[in-house]
C-alpha cells in the first residue's frame, strides 16, 4: 500500500493492525464488562449510601448542564449506529464517546463538591480524589493505578490480572477475556504516563545538573520516582489518551487498508452502550446529591422539551 509504506518510511507509525486491535478490543471489553450491570435497580443499589449535600444551586446547575451534554453525546452515537457505513462515521462517533464520558465526570463533581476543573488534566486528578479512591465509580469504571513508579505498577497489575492472561491481541468474547484486556489497556496507560513523566524529569535543571542519562543510578531513580510516585491512571486518564490515539497518532487505521466493516458496526454500538453506562451512572449519583425536588423538575422539564432521544430512562432514576 502506497501511502502506509510512505508513512513508515518518514516516520514513527503504528502498525495499523495492532493499532486496530487496541482501539477496538478496549472498547469491546468494556462493553461486555458493563452489560447488565447499569440498570436503573443495580446503580440505585450501588448508590445507596450517598449522602445528599448541601445546598448549592450554583454546582447544582453546573451538574444539570454537563449532565446533558453527555447524555447529548451518548445519544448521537446510537444515531450514529444506523447509519450504513460505519467507516464514515467511527472517528467522529470516537469523539462524541469521549465528551459523554468527559461531560459525565464533570457533573459527577459538580454534584460531589461543586468543583469545575478547567482542563482534561485536572479533571482526571480531581476525579481520582472525589470519586476513585472513595470508591463510588462503578466496575469497569472505577479501576485504577496511583503511584507509578515501575516496581508498584508490575506489583499491582499482578495483584489485579491474579492469574488473567487475556490481553488486547484477541477480541474479548467472555468476561474474563474483557477484563484481560481493560487490564492491557489500564497498563499500556500507565506506562505511557511513566513515559511521558519520565520525559519531563529529562527536561529538568536537576536532571541535566547531575549529568545523567538515564534512570539507573539511584540520584536519577529518585529524580523520577519523586513525579512517578503521586502520579496516577484511572478510567478519565484512559479515556483522553484513548480519544488522542484514536485522531491523532493512530489516524491510518480507522480509514484505510483492510475492510473490517462489521468489526467496526459492532465498535461503534460498542462507543454507545458503554458511554451510556457511563452517563446512566452519572445521572443516578448526581441525582443522590442535588436537591431532591429540583431533581424531579430537570427530569420531567428534559423530557418534554429535549430535541434528541434520551439515552436512558430519566424519569425512572
Amino acid at each position: 500500500m502506497w501511502l502506509l509504506n510512505k508513512l513508515f518510511t518518514h516516520g514513527d507509525q503504528p502498525t495499523p493492525r495492532f493499532a486496530f486491535q487496541g482501539t477496538v478490543n478496549w472498547m469491546r471489553g468494556l462493553a461486555i464488562l458493563a452489560e447488565n450491570e447499569f440498570s436503573h435497580e443495580a446503580l440505585r443499589l450501588f448508590y445507596q449510601a450517598v449522602q445528599r449535600r448541601r445546598a448549592n444551586e450554583e454546582a447544582d446547575a453546573l451538574a444539570y448542564e454537563c449532565l446533558v451534554m453527555s447524555m447529548h453525546n451518548a445519544s448521537s452515537i446510537k444515531s450514529m449506529a444506523t447509519i450504513d457505513d460505519p467507516y464514515a462515521i467511527v472517528r467522529s462517533a470516537i469523539i462524541a464517546w469521549y465528551y459523554a464520558i468527559y461531560y459525565a465526570s464533570k457533573a459527577m463533581l459538580a454534584a460531589s463538591s461543586g468543583t469545575d476543573p478547567q482542563t482534561h488534566a485536572a479533571t482526571g486528578k480531581i476525579w481520582q480524589s472525589e470519586l476513585v479512591d472513595l470508591q463510588l465509580v462503578k466496575s469497569p469504571f472505577g479501576a485504577s493505578l496511583t503511584d507509578l513508579t515501575p516496581s508498584n505498577v508490575q506489583l499491582v497489575m499482578i495483584a489485579l490480572r491474579a492469574g488473567n492472561t487475556h490481553d488486547l491481541n484477541a477480541e474479548p468474547t467472555t468476561k474474563d477475556m474483557a477484563l484481560g484486556a481493560t487490564l492491557s489497556y489500564l497498563k499500556g496507560t500507565a506506562e505511557y504516563e511513566q513515559w511521558r513523566l519520565e520525559e519531563h524529569v529529562k527536561k529538568s535543571s536537576e536532571y541535566r545538573q547531575g549529568g545523567f542519562t538515564n534512570f539507573r543510578s539511584n540520584a536519577a531513580k529518585a529524580l523520577r520516582d519523586a513525579k512517578l510516585r503521586p502520579a496516577h491512571v484511572n478510567f478519565l486518564v484512559q479515556s483522553f489518551r484513548y480519544r488522542g490515539k484514536a485522531n491523532y497518532r493512530d489516524a491510518i487505521y480507522l480509514s484505510y487498508g483492510r475492510d473490517d466493516t462489521e468489526r467496526v458496526r459492532q465498535f461503534v454500538v460498542d462507543l454507545g452502550g458503554v458511554s451510556g453506562a457511563f452517563s446512566v451512572m452519572a445521572a443516578h449519583y448526581v441525582a443522590r446529591r442535588v436537591d431532591a425536588t429540583d431533581w424531579s423538575l430537570y427530569a420531567a422539564d428534559l423530557l418534554a422539551h429535549t430535541r434528541f432521544n434520551l439515552p436512558f430512562a430519566l424519569d425512572e432514576i
